[in-house]
C-alpha cells in the first residue's frame, strides 16, 4: 500500500465517521469498501476510503438497504425510486408533527400578544408535547413497590439485565402506563401473522417491502422474522414493548434488523426491546435517540444507563449482554425464566 500518513485505523476511521467499528466491517463485508493494509497486515482508511465511507453512511442515513447503497454506488437506479419514497413519507410524517407543533406555538403566542398570559404549566405542556409518552406506577414484584418513572422516550429504549432481574414484568407494566402502548410476547406465531395479511393488503404490501429491506442487508427470512415484522408494521399502537426481540433470529438477521429500526429517524414510533444480544444493543453504534433501561441483579429499581463506557452502571449493564451464538445456546432457558 501508500503511504500511510494520511491513515486511519478502523477506530478512528469510525469515529470521524459516526459508526461503529462493526458498521465499517459490514460494508467491508458487502464489498462497498476495500480498506488498505498496513505492512503488518492491520486494516487502514485513507482519503479515497473515508470519502466512499461517507457516501455510504449518508445513503444509509436515507434509509437505503446495503444492496441498495452498492447499486447507487454503481450507478445503477433500481430501487432508488422505493428507497427515497419511504424516505419521503417519513420525513412528511415528521414535518406534519412539527407543523402541529409549530401551530400550537403560534396559538400560544396570540395568547400572549392579546394580553393572556399563559400559566407556567401551559408552557411546560406545550414543551413536552413533542416527547413520547410519559410512565409512572409502582414497580411490580420482585421490586418492594418503589416508584418508577420514565420522563422521556427515545425512538428506540432497550431493556436489559441479568436473569430473573424482572425484566419481562418490567416491559408488561410499561406497555400497560405507557398510553396507546402494546405488548408484543414471546409467543409470535408466524401462522397468526399470515392470516393477518391474508386479510390486509396494505400491510403485508408494507411487511414485504420491510422483508426485503432485511433480506439485502443480510437478514435470513425465517418464521420468526416474519411475525415480528408484521407487528413492527402493523399499524394502530403509539408504542410498542417488544420481549426478547433476538428470539428465533441469527446474528445477520438481529444486525440488519437493528439498521432499519436506527434508519427510522427520530419522529419514528417509540419501541421499547427487550435485550440481552450484544447485536440487537450494539453499545458501540448507540446514538442519541436510544437509552437502556437496566434491571439490575439485586433487585434494585431499574434505572437508565447511559450506553457510554464510564457511566454510572454502564459495566455492570455490560456484562449482561452476549454474543448472539451464546444468546442462543440459552434461549430456552431465558425464556422461562426471564
Amino acid at each position: 500500500m501508500g503511504s500511510s500518513n494520511h491513515c486511519l485505523s478502523p477506530s478512528e476511521a469510525a469515529r470521524r465517521l459516526g459508526v461503529s467499528t462493526k458498521a465499517l466491517r459490514l460494508y467491508e463485508q458487502h464489498g462497498l469498501v476495500v480498506p488498505m493494509r498496513t505492512a503488518a497486515g492491520w486494516r487502514a482508511y485513507g482519503p479515497a476510503e473515508m470519502t466512499r465511507c461517507r457516501e455510504i453512511v449518508a445513503l444509509r442515513g436515507l434509509g437505503f438497504s446495503l444492496a441498495q447503497v452498492g447499486r447507487v454506488l454503481g450507478g445503477d437506479p433500481h430501487g432508488l425510486d422505493d428507497a427515497l419514497r419511504a424516505h419521503e413519507a417519513a420525513l412528511g410524517r415528521r414535518l406534519a408533527e412539527l407543523q402541529g407543533t409549530l401551530d400550537r406555538v403560534r396559538r400560544m403566542r396570540g395568547r400572549v400578544t392579546s394580553g393572556d398570559t399563559p400559566a407556567p404549566a401551559d408552557l411546560v405542556d406545550l414543551a413536552c408535547e413533542t416527547m413520547a409518552p410519559v410512565a409512572a406506577f409502582d414497580l411490580p414484584w420482585p421490586w418492594g413497590g418503589e416508584r418508577f418513572e420514565l420522563r422521556t422516550m427515545r425512538p428506540l429504549t432497550y431493556i436489559t439485565g441479568p436473569l430473573a432481574s424482572g425484566k419481562t414484568r418490567l416491559a408488561k407494566r410499561l406497555a400497560e402506563a405507557l398510553p396507546g402502548a402494546a405488548f408484543i410476547g414471546l409467543d409470535r406465531p408466524a401462522a397468526d401473522a399470515r392470516t393477518r395479511l391474508a386479510t390486509d393488503p396494505t400491510l403485508d404490501a408494507r411487511v414485504r417491502q420491510a422483508l426485503a429491506w432485511l433480506v439485502e442487508d443480510g437478514a435470513v427470512e425465517s418464521d420468526a422474522l416474519l411475525a415480528l415484522a408484521t407487528a413492527l408494521e402493523a399499524p394502530g399502537p403509539a408504542v410498542l414493548v417488544v420481549d426478547l426481540v433476538e428470539q428465533g433470529l441469527d446474528e445477520a438477521t438481529q444486525t440488519a434488523l437493528m439498521a432499519r429500526l436506527r434508519a427510522r429517524g427520530p419522529g419514528a414510533r417509540p419501541l421499547v426491546l427487550m435485550t440481552r444480544s450484544t447485536a440487537i444493543l450494539d453499545l458501540e453504534a448507540a446514538g442519541p435517540d436510544e437509552a437502556v433501561l437496566f434491571c439490575p441483579a439485586n433487585h434494585a429499581p431499574p434505572s437508565l444507563v447511559a450506553p457510554h463506557p464510564g457511566a454510572p452502571g454502564y459495566e455492570a449493564m455490560a456484562s449482561c449482554l452476549a454474543a448472539p451464538e451464546v444468546r442462543a445456546r440459552t434461549e430456552g432457558v431465558i425464556a422461562v425464566r426471564a
